[in-house]
């Protein structure tokens, strides 16, 4: 498992490599926007990425309402917690992007809203964690949250659709125009999505094992300490 961790992180290096170098040189420069506009090969895959996590929280926390399997907790746990922070950086960079575009950090924009809107969702699904101490109860109360947060992400995709908004149109994914980007572009965000996809898949992953351990190792302690308390009893 170690040298796979290893290979995965030479991987994200050298995707990432690829990817700066692509934004910093070989792109062109917007003729509009000028060099901020290259903060769009960072921002677009942030938020992409961040509509794929609750994804894996209504599915993982589905299964565990069934199963009531710890494994299935710990993934949807790791996914919020990854949400979150992609979430955090897309909406730090869109903020960026945003000043020399729209003269404004921010605006009540329905993208940008419904957006903010699955921020606090991830926030609150932690908080709700953080608050209850029996593992069994948590997961389930976080699982519901879980399921029912979930579907705000489909409001941030469709939000462009649903309302008028100064968002600009999607350039990638079911809905966006054909032949949208220039092929430079395209390259630049390919790589440039690849190289976060796999940092996604690493954190998660690292997320994962790292809940599962914990998980375990509160289990044990758990029956040792009862094991302790039968023993002075006797």
């Amino acid at each position: 498992m170690l040298l796979q961790s290893r290979i995965m992180l030479i991987l994200i290096l050298i995707a990432m490599t690829a990817s700066l170098y692509l934004i910093f040189i070989v792109v062109p420069t917007d003729v509009n926007l000028g060099i901020s506009q290259r903060i769009f090969y960072i921002h677009v895959p942030l938020a992409v990425l961040s509509l794929i996590p609750p994804i894996l929280v209504f599915a993982t926390s589905m299964v565990y309402l069934v199963k009531r399997s710890p494994q299935w907790d710990a993934i949807a746990h790791s996914s919020v917690e990854v949400g979150l922070l992609f979430t955090t950086l897309a909406l730090i960079t869109g903020s960026i992007w945003a000043r020399p575009t729209w003269g404004v950090w921010w605006t009540w924009d329905p993208v940008l809203t419904t957006f903010l809107i699955l921020w606090l969702v991830y926030l609150g699904y932690l908080l709700i964690r953080s608050y209850s101490t029996d593992p069994d109860r948590r997961a389930r109360f976080s699982a519901i949250v879980g399921i029912l947060g979930s579907i705000n992400a489909l409001t941030v995709y469709l939000a462009s659709e649903l309302w008028r908004t100064i968002h600009p149109d999607k350039v990638i994914g079911p809905t966006a125009q054909e032949n949208a980007l220039d092929p430079s572009i395209q390259l630049g965000i390919l790589v440039s999505f690849i190289a976060i996809l796999l940092l996604f898949v690493y954190t998660i992953i690292f997320r994962t094992k790292l809940h599962t351990a914990t998980d375990q190792i509160g289990s044990i302690q758990t029956q040792l300490d009862d094991l302790v308390h039968s023993i002075v009893r006797k």
